[in-house]
């Protein structure tokens, strides 16, 4: 029978049966059987790498990721930096080609130069970061690595000795279970005291002692049917009283423990050390290592014994400073520091030993003697240190400070046998002795010192003080010359310093002949007088009034004719002298300058002050003769009469005055004594006159329209004041006073006018800006009268008195910032500081108050409402002496300005009053700042 066809045979096979898989095959791929989720199997039941079924592939993102390309170039403002560009690249989408490699490793390469060139700078920072973050935090490894070193000497049986880490307890005492305590009845305890148990006691303990003697049987705890608790509690007192007996005083029956000190000695346990002990331990390391190196090197003991004394261990300081000593035994810095740490009884078995060993150290005797508190003993130790070292100028002057003067005296006639070179041996001894004696003893110690300025002047100061004053002189110049011989420099300021001590001595003729000897010295001659000046302030300076005096007199004996000189010595004498002497300098003055009007003035002002009318009517008129038709002596003789009420007497000096020198103040002051003495219309005749011969000077207008307006004719006032304005546009008082005029007559619009033609005219003017912000204060127009002062401080930023106004306009609370401000800007004005001194009287800051107004009085003595102000301020919260010595200051100073002071002083009608009543009136007046 013939097989069938194999294609007939194999019909319903397939023809892919039986050969492998091709490559990527996944069954179920064409019917979309690729993979499913069942509830019990979460996530993807293929594997990463199978194919994808598309067939529900998810929306096409092309959309999104041109708009994710179009993200990537931000070409947005805030993604540019001037430096780097954009912050993304601008060329990300075009092909990297050979150029741009090449580009890139030109550029690789300059950043790696730059970097080698940093390198080892950049290694070195970072090594000295790492080493400096590692000492502030070291390693706890680096902490124990002195407790490692000391494992060297570890032997190995010591090592396996050593138990290894675990924990060997068991379970129950790992996890212990808390003890239950049940208290039990006193009828279960005796019951079971029956003989089941056998108990006894220690005879040692203290219950035994709550025992009668004789009643300790062995079988004291047999079952005796009770339990007394009352005696055990008793017994446990008795125990707790033999421990506390154990530390009883058995003489006192104290306690011992001090109660007090207890706590303190327990402080003086601790070391007062606060460092890192590893610090310790290392510098210890160190310093022994230093020791056995070189155990001569006294520092290297004194440091350990220093460092074991801060630490605490005072003991191991004293062995080691002892050791120290014994092996450095010529050290007198290692004696003297064990000298320092051992208590004062071993101190002194301390110093002994030094002493024997350095029988010449000067410092180990005087610690010697120190360490002694009888004087007696001192004076012992000081005289065998002397005869041991009989050339310490140290030792004799220690010596000589502990005995009596006589004994003394004994000792330095010693002293400067073996210290022939001691100056103040020498001077010692010739103060006590007596004034013979004392001569031989400084002609001695210029033989044996001839290069020394104070045995010359304590021999002038000598002969001065036995009165030969006439031997003073001859001295100083014996001195310079021998000195200058010697080759001593001749210095000017050390000589200088020893005419102000000599002064301060009671020497007077001495300094001043050193002054007369040594002022030339070293003076170029063009330089003479300033030079000489200065020398004058400074010795005045120092209060050394008779050296400056001195100096003043040789300069006027070498510059009669300086009218300056004079001058300045007058002031001198008028601020630091009497007034005899003041008078007779003044004397020899004119007599030498009779030109110089001020000096007349001066020695007339002295006698008229001191109540000698004649003697200064005298000196006027000799200065009249000297001076002839001065304005100055002329006015001043007018006021001598008038302020002694010889009114007939000034009007014929006056009138006189009018006919040989009529000068505006002339006229003036003719004026001004009639209006004083009321007689207005001879007053107005008066002033007619001189405006028509001073039609310029403002204060002849000033005066009329002051004398209209009193008799009450204010349109006449108003036409002078007009008048007065054209022919002075410059005076601002008269445009003060046309305004006041005007603001008195209700023109408040004419006023302001008035203001500003003035500040047209004289620009930059702050008194005119203040006086218009004021009218539109009192005006009640503040929001304006602040425009004002805005505008008036912009052209006048440096202003004091504006400066004052502006911080009281403010409100409270911006006063402060205000006063700042104005301090920055006029930081020395003392309007501003007289406005600041009153703002802390405003807060009641009394003493910052206080030290305010003498800061200004200070600055400015002149300006009399500072004056007026603080002595207001002390009448409310000063004592008397703060007062009156505020008082006495501002007649002192003679102030002449001010707004309230010349308001008051300017008054007619006080034109008598003088200034300490001017001070009460101004007080007065004046308002409590708010």
């Amino acid at each position: 029978m013939t097989a069938p066809p194999a294609a007939l045979v194999n019909r319903n096979k397939k023809h892919f049966m039986g050969i492998p898989a091709p490559l990527g095959y996944v069954a179920g791929v064409g019917r979309g059987a690729t993979g499913f989720t069942t509830r019990s199997d979460i996530g993807p039941a293929r594997d990463a790498n199978d194919v994808s079924d598309d067939r529900h592939a998810p929306p096409s993102k092309r959309k999104k990721k041109e708009e994710e390309e179009d993200d990537d170039e931000d070409l947005n403002d805030s993604n540019y930096d001037e430096f780097t560009g954009y912050g993304g690249s601008l060329f990300s989408k075009d092909p990297y080609d050979k150029d741009d490699e090449e580009a890139d490793m030109i550029y690789e390469e300059i950043d790696k130069r730059m970097d080698e060139k940093r390198k080892e700078y950049r290694e070195k920072r970072l090594k000295e970061e790492l080493e400096r973050y590692r000492q502030e935090r070291p390693k706890i490894q680096q902490q124990f690595s002195d407790l490692k070193r000391g494992l060297v000497t570890v032997s190995e049986d010591e090592w396996k000795s050593i138990p290894e880490v675990g924990d060997a307890r068991n379970r129950k005492t790992r996890n212990p279970r808390a003890e239950k305590f049940t208290p039990l009845p006193d009828s279960v305890l005796s019951r079971n005291l029956g003989g089941e148990s056998s108990t006894s006691i220690n005879p040692t303990s203290g219950i035994m002692s709550a025992i009668p003697h004789g009643t300790a049987t062995p079988g004291m705890l047999t079952p005796t049917g009770d339990l007394d608790l009352r005696k055990m509690g008793q017994a446990r007192n008795t125990l707790m009283n033999v421990k506390l007996n154990q530390v009883s005083d058995s003489v006192e029956g104290q306690t011992v423990v001090d109660p007090k000190g207890y706590l303190t000695d327990l402080q003086s346990m601790i070391p007062t050390y606060g460092g890192d002990i590893s610090d310790i331990k290392k510098a210890r390391l160190l310093l022994k290592s230093v020791r056995e190196t070189n155990p001569n090197h006294p520092p290297a003991w004194v440091a350990s014994a220093r460092l074991e004394e801060v630490t605490g261990k005072l003991q191991a300081a004293r062995n080691l400073i002892m050791k120290g000593c014994e092996d450095n035994p010529k050290s007198e810095d290692l004696w003297l520091e064990a000298a320092r740490l051992q208590p004062p009884d071993t101190a002194r078995g301390v110093i002994a030993q030094a002493v024997r060993h350095i029988p010449t150290s000067v410092r180990i005797w005087i610690k010697a003697a120190d360490l002694e508190t009888e004087t007696k003993a001192k004076r012992r130790v000081y005289r065998k240190a002397l005869e041991n070292i009989p050339n310490s100028v140290r030792l004799w002057k220690a010596a000589v400070e502990l005995e009596d003067p006589e004994d003394a005296r004994i000792l330095l006639s010693r002293a400067v046998e073996c210290c022939p070179t001691s100056v103040d041996l020498w001077l010692a001894l010739a103060r006590l002795e007596t004034y013979e004696n004392a001569r031989k003893v400084l002609n001695k110690a210029r033989e044996n010192i001839p290069t020394d300025r104070q045995i010359w002047t304590t021999a002038a100061k000598l002969e001065e003080a036995n009165g030969n004053v006439t031997m003073v002189g001859k001295i100083i110049e014996r001195a310079i010359a021998s000195l200058s011989a010697n080759g001593v420099e001749i210095n000017r300021e050390h000589w200088f310093k020893e005419a102000v001590e000599a002064e301060k001595a009671g020497s007077v003729h001495c300094c001043q002949a050193i002054i007369k000897a040594i002022i030339g010295q070293g003076v170029e001659e063009e330089d003479r007088k300033h030079t000489w000046m200065e020398d004058a302030d400074s010795c005045a300076a120092q209060a050394a009034f008779e050296c400056a005096r001195a100096v003043y007199a040789h300069a006027l004996a070498t510059f009669p004719s300086k009218k300056s000189i004079w001058l300045r010595a007058a002031y001198f004498e008028k601020n630091n002298g009497t007034r005899e002497s003041l008078e007779s300098l003044l004397q020899r003055a004119v007599a030498h300058c009779p030109k110089s009007e001020v000096l007349w003035l001066m020695g007339a002002k002295s006698k008229w002050m001191a109540g000698d009318v004649p003697a200064a009517r005298g000196i006027l008129s000799l200065a009249f003769q000297a001076n002839p038709n001065s304005e100055e002596i002329w006015l001043a003789a007018v006021k001598l009469e008038s302020e002694n009420s010889e009114y007939e007497r000034a009007r014929r000096l006056l009138a006189k005055a009018r006919a040989s020198a009529p000068t505006p103040r002339v006229m003036m002051k003719s004026a001004k004594l009639e209006w004083c003495l009321n007689n207005l219309d001879l007053s107005l005749h008066l002033l007619d006159e001189a405006i028509k011969v001073f039609p310029d000077y403002a204060k002849l207008w000033m005066m009329k329209g002051q004398i209209e307006e009193q008799q009450g004719d204010l349109n006449k006032a108003w036409d002078t004041y007009n008048k007065a304005i054209k022919k002075c546009t410059s005076s601002v008082p008269l445009w003060l006073m046309l305004c006041g005029l005007e603001e008195r007559r209700k023109n408040m619009t004419k006023a302001r006018s008035v203001l500003e033609k003035g500040r047209l005219r004289n620009p930059c003017c702050d008194r005119l800006w203040l006086e218009a912000v004021r009218i539109e204060f009192r005006a009640g127009m503040r929001d304006i009268a602040n425009t004002l002062m805005a505008k008036a401080l912009q052209e006048c930023p440096s202003s004091g008195i504006l400066w004052a106004e502006a911080i009281f306009l403010e409100p409270r609370p911006q006063r402060k910032t205000k006063s700042v401000d104005a301090l920055k800007r006029c930081e020395h004005d003392p309007h501003v500081l007289l406005a600041v001194s009153k703002l802390f009287w405003c807060e009641s800051k009394m003493q910052k108050c206080r030290d305010w107004f003498n800061r200004t009085v200070k600055i400015e003595p002149d300006l009399g409402d500072a004056w007026a102000y603080y002595y207001k301020f002390e009448l409310l919260n000063g004592t008397e002496e703060a007062q009156e010595d505020v008082k006495k200051r501002c007649i002192a100073a003679e102030p002449h300005h001010g707004e309230y002071w010349c308001a008051v002083s300017k008054n007619i009608k006080n034109w008598r009053l003088n200034t300490e009543h001017v001070l009460v009136l101004v007080a007065k007046e004046l308002p409590i700042p708010i």
